[in-house]
């Protein structure tokens, strides 16, 4: 099946600690399952769930200094 069929985008979670992360999916929902498989629960425990801005590959730079 075809990806362009199911969309995919990147969000920026805000995190407890002031940083962001950044995920992939075709929901929030969805990133955040994909950050579940990568990270411990101590590190997802950090992520704030409802707390996201839907980014474009474009915008990424903008968001680099404050990934963590």
């Amino acid at each position: 099946m075809s990806s362009f069929t199911h969309p995919h985008a990147m969000f920026v979670f805000e995190m407890k600690n002031g940083k962001q992360k950044l995920a992939y999916g075709q929901t929030p929902e969805d990133a955040l399952d994909v950050l579940r498989i990568r990270l411990t629960e101590e590190e997802m425990a950090q992520i704030i769930p409802d707390r996201y801005l839907k980014i474009s590959a474009r915008e990424l730079q903008a968001h680099i200094h404050n990934l963590g």
